[in-house]
């Protein structure tokens, strides 16, 4: 099945009262939020009206917010292979 990956770009502050229930509607909350909806004419529609401020994408599944957040988890830069005891 496939969903639309939806993220808050811009802020909706200043907008109409409409186009903020949209936005609610949706689930977006907070800048950089992202959010799943299965693909339908309804969810398209609303999509629409505020175009402006998302950023949609299509995908396969619907990601978690764990697995959101592992993707998002920065390289550590080093990685430690295996203990010592020499500065005990």
């Amino acid at each position: 099945m496939a969903y639309f990956k939806i993220t808050l770009i811009r802020s909706a502050i200043g907008l109409p009262k409409r186009k903020l229930g949209v936005v609610a509607a949706l689930g977006l909350r907070k800048r950089m939020a992202t959010v799943f909806h299965p693909v339908s004419m309804d969810v398209a529609g609303q999509i629409m009206q505020v175009k402006e401020l998302l950023a949609v994408s299509e995908v396969d599944e619907a990601l978690t917010k764990a697995e959101m957040k592992a993707i998002r988890k920065p390289d550590p830069g080093y990685y430690v292979e295996s203990k010592t005891d020499i500065f005990r």
